[in-house]
């Protein structure tokens, strides 16, 4: 029987096992990333956003103003982030901020810490009530890509190569448009342990896969995962993906949520990760920029 066709022609199937060798710098074994998503939940999303029954909040969707989930998702930007910030400094660990253009508006001096921290900066979108999917035109999703990044790259003041659109969402004509706006990787495909070439018809770009599985908000909130286990989680995945590094080259891109994870009660098992992580002696402990270029070099 006849597979279905892909409903992309971005990439080949390619199975892991049957790759070239991939070696990251000083032969480690994992290439180890955090993206730290600062992201806004409107009160009142513009008329026609496209917004998933399932994006969290606290007390699940209100009508309109929805200030209960406003106000949860709001912690994050307001207190949780600078947990997140202590927590990464104490081993030193630079991450990927995945910044929205309207956190980027609000909240100036955030994003004035960040650069100073030397983060990486990649888009985020407008916000995460306004989620690309093929409900949009294709002028609109061009107009909602081009604004956004234009937005961010003028507040950060620096050039923006990645991008991680709110809630994963993309349409079929996304990487094109990235693509056409100086985008060089995404980050919303997480289906491979190693960054891969995607081609546009406006050029290339490179996927960077984050790890659905271990994603904070998917794994201890829509699955239900205790912290602790979660934890400890992210140590097994370590110890597996080291072991099949030896051979060739993995990579783990833990996405959390200032929001979640900077709750006083969660920011501990954040930190018994981070401790792990740090302890680990054949990582490459680094951003998502970095990876980009060296796989941009390497594959």
């Amino acid at each position: 029987m006849a597979l279905p066709p892909k409903e992309h022609d971005y990439y080949r199937n390619s199975p892991i096992g049957k790759r070239g060798h991939l070696n990251w710098p000083d032969n480690t074994a994992v290439a180890v990333a955090f993206v730290v998503c600062l992201e806004t939940y409107e009160i009142a999303p513009p008329n026609g956003a496209f917004v998933p029954d399932n994006v969290p909040g606290g007390f699940g969707r209100a009508p309109y103003p929805d200030v209960r989930a406003f106000s949860v998702r709001e912690y994050g930007p307001r207190v949780g982030i600078h947990r997140v910030i202590d927590t990464l400094e104490t081993c030193g660990i630079r991450a990927t901020a995945a910044i929205d253009a309207q956190i980027a508006i609000s909240y100036p001096t955030l994003v004035d810490t960040i650069r100073q921290l030397n983060w990486d900066i990649v888009g985020h979108g407008w916000a995460l009530t306004q989620v690309i999917s093929s409900q949009m035109s294709q002028q609109d999703e061009i107009q909602y890509i081009q604004s956004s990044l234009a937005t961010l790259r003028n507040c950060a003041g620096t050039n923006v190569h990645g991008w991680h659109g709110p809630e994963y969402g993309e349409s079929s004509r996304t990487p094109a448009i990235l693509a056409q706006n100086g985008i060089k990787y995404v980050l919303d495909w997480p289906n491979d342990e190693q960054p891969y070439r995607m081609d546009t018809p406006n050029g290339a770009l490179m996927s960077l896969p984050l790890s659905g599985e271990l994603d904070d908000v998917v794994c201890h909130w829509h699955r239900k995962v205790p912290m602790d286990r979660w934890a400890r989680s992210v140590v097994d995945a370590l110890d597996q993906l080291e072991a099949d590094g030896q051979q060739n080259g993995r990579m783990l891109l833990l996405n959390v949520h200032p929001w979640l994870i900077g709750q006083p009660w969660r920011i501990t098992f954040f930190r018994e990760v981070i401790k792990a992580i740090c302890a680990r002696k054949n990582i490459w402990l680094t951003t998502t920029d970095q990876i980009a270029q060296w796989a941009e070099a390497a594959l």
